[in-house]
């Protein structure tokens, strides 16, 4: 009897630790997800309680895939993280491994750590993030570098603000290298006349731009988180719609174009250029159990060549956390190209389970 009661007392033990694989660090219990399928399948959210505005890189020496996320309070008592960091071998399994700052960067006065796009640049880590509140009259968009994809990442500073680059709501960096060139790419809601997604050439080191004038209008500024992706002699432009951040009535969604070149002009399927306000094709919107998804990550290709959509949604039965933040999951869904454009089974976020990735 006493032995068949430590062998139960052990099987619980041992069965919590497995449960708790891809809880973020003191999380409340049921923020928990449910162990992968060890069948090879997976079902959305692949993360919780929140990763918004997800950036994902694979790193190169270890293999592991890394997502960093927009500053938020979890409500799980740690306060806000600045720009978290999670780890996974697969893009299902998540575990969080850290923040990319440990204090915000001096060069602006007050706001969040926005938004961050973290590439692999010239064999170093570098993560552009937006400094901005809600409603900023000058947001700006900062570069930092590390040697790891944990870091510590060393701030830069500014590339520029909103007034010196004459683009309001200049925040949602994006990095994209063409013909050796390093280019940023950026911007978010407006209707003042200067709105719109831009994209500027970036000097030789990443750090810098030799000249804010050269900016190229990209996209109306009824998008915001561009992200461009080269397929088969097209630039494909991902962007967002709608209210990213309202909990559960969140609007954000998903549209799509396309062009022969990375400055444009990016087409929808109708053939409209998306500089007009109100064009594009939609690729993803929200459903019955998810609102909001959007703002999603560079596309991520496993070993069979099956290209996968990383993105934020919102549990609509539970929009927000306790610190009143927006429950902004990370989600992963899979890209299919029909006629050189890319779908989403249905068009909604994916709540039963899944193929997942295949990587060997």
């Amino acid at each position: 009897m006493i032995l068949h009661l430590l062998f139960s007392q052990i099987l619980v033990v041992l069965l919590a630790v497995a449960g708790c694989g891809r809880s973020a660090d003191g999380q409340h219990p049921d923020d928990q997800q449910p162990p992968t399928d060890k069948a090879g399948t997976y079902t959305n959210p692949v993360f919780e309680p929140i990763l918004a505005d997800p950036t994902v890189i694979r790193d190169p020496q270890s293999g592991f895939f890394y997502a960093y996320g927009t500053q938020d309070d979890w409500g799980d008592g740690q306060g806000s993280r600045l720009i978290p960091i999670l780890q996974s071998a697969d893009l299902v399994d998540w575990r969080v491994v850290g923040q990319a700052f440990s204090s915000k960067p001096a060069w602006k006065n007050n706001g969040g750590l926005w938004a961050p796009d973290v590439n692999v640049v010239d064999g170093k880590y570098y993560l552009y993030y937006a400094y901005s509140t809600w409603g900023d009259p000058n947001p700006g968009i900062g570069v930092a570098v590390a040697e790891k994809p944990t870091g510590p990442f060393v701030d830069h500073g500014k590339l520029f603000t909103s007034e010196e680059v004459d683009v309001p709501n200049s925040i949602d960096a994006f990095y994209f290298e063409e013909n050796e060139e390093k280019y940023l790419f950026w911007g978010s809601f407006s209707n003042a006349p200067t709105q719109g997604t831009y994209a500027v050439k970036l000097a030789d080191d990443g750090l810098s731009v030799p000249d804010l004038s050269q900016k190229v209008k990209i996209a109306a500024g009824d998008y915001e988180a561009v992200m461009i992706h080269k397929r088969d002699g097209y630039f494909y432009f991902f962007g967002s719609k709608g209210s990213c951040c309202d909990g559960a009535n969140s609007q954000y969604h998903v549209l799509v174009a396309r062009s022969n070149h990375l400055m444009g002009p990016y087409l929808d399927k109708e053939g409209n250029a998306i500089t007009d306000r109100g064009k594009g094709t939609l690729l993803l919107k929200g459903n019955e159990k998810i609102a909001g998804p959007g703002h999603n990550a560079q596309l991520i290709t496993d070993d069979d060549g099956t290209d996968w959509f990383i993105y934020h949604g919102i549990d609509r039965s539970r929009g927000k956390v306790s610190s009143g933040a927006s429950r902004r999951m990370l989600m992963l869904d899979r890209i299919s190209w029909n006629d050189g454009w890319p779908e989403i089974a249905g068009g909604v976020p994916s709540t039963t389970p899944q193929q997942a990735p295949v990587f060997r």
